[in-house]
């Protein structure tokens, strides 16, 4: 994550939004989470997370972007605020603003980068020096997405998202994420699937590949698990995905529980000449993998 000092007391920290290359949902734990098998890469689109140390005690959040999110106690970034200071042992007021450009419930991480940011940006702001394996163990409390964020920005995830082994897969290509404009939950999203406590067949695996023409190749024999079930309930995500393999996508899939999918394009020309008006009701956005910031892996 990329963090900007604005004032002795204030800094910025750029979350970026997540795709599902592949995504598998495998058996439930007895915990009551599901263990997944997943490809995340980070990606550029990002919200921007604001955080000023105040005189004033308590932890405010102000948002700036479309609706569908509240700044209450709910809130990722409120609950990651209250969680690293309370591990600090500290009492201190927080003023945060949050720009909000991902999409809210798309299956693109983006509460969960925002929570993400807030650790990141007030381990930053009052010199806790966190570590990464703190940082990533403080995120698991609050959601599983969360740890993957204080990676590279590429990584293969497994468990129910806090085993990670960062991969080096290709990333010299373009994407479409086109979003339909409506909320799926991904508690709901996980409920459509109604998978059992058995154990399921063995997992995806994708082989080390040299060029990108070999990773989308092997990247095509894989899914998304939550793509046939929400396709049923939603035809127009069916829509979408032929829309974007008709324009040129050699992989065109849902990213995590939806209802965002992506298009995967070797071609930047085919990508770029794309513009919204193209999309009609659609919202679209023209992204690159990106890698992240190196953490301290202490």
């Amino acid at each position: 994550m990329k963090i900007h000092t604005i004032t002795p007391g204030s800094v910025c920290v750029e979350a970026p939004a997540k795709i599902n290359l592949f995504l598998e949902v495998r058996n439930r734990r007895p915990d009551g989470y599901h263990e997944i098998n997943s490809l995340f890469q980070a990606v550029s689109l990002h919200d921007r997370l604001t955080l000023h140390l105040t005189d004033e005690p308590g932890v405010a959040l102000t948002i700036d972007g479309p609706g569908g999110l509240t700044a209450g106690e709910d809130n990722l970034v409120v609950r990651a605020i209250r969680l690293t200071l309370r591990e600090a042992g500290l009492s201190r007021g927080v003023q945060a603003h949050l720009e909000k450009r991902i999409p809210v419930a798309a299956g693109l991480g983006g509460g969960s980068s925002d929570g993400a940011a807030a650790i990141e940006g007030l381990s930053e702001l009052l010199g806790l020096g966190l570590s990464r394996s703190d940082k990533m163990r403080l995120g698991l409390q609050l959601g599983s997405d969360i740890p993957f964020f204080f990676t590279s920005g590429q990584a293969l995830v497994r468990g129910r998202g806090e085993v990670m082994e960062e991969t080096d897969y290709p990333v010299d290509y373009h994407l479409i994420l086109v979003n339909p404009g409506f909320p799926v939950s991904t508690a709901d999203g996980y409920a459509s699937l109604k998978r059992g406590l058995t154990a399921s067949a063995d997992p995806f695996t994708l082989p080390c590949s040299r060029t990108v023409q070999d990773f989308v190749l092997h990247l095509s024999r894989g899914g998304n698990d939550f793509e046939p079930v929400l396709r049923r309930a939603y035809p127009e995500l069916g829509e979408i995905v032929a829309e974007l393999r008709k324009r040129g996508a050699v992989v065109a899939r849902l990213s995590g529980s939806g209802p965002t999918v992506f298009g995967l394009f070797l071609d930047r020309t085919a990508s770029e000449t794309m513009n919204e008006a193209d999309w009609g009701k659609w919202q679209i956005y023209a992204v690159m993998p990106v890698s992240l910031p190196a953490q301290a892996s202490k």
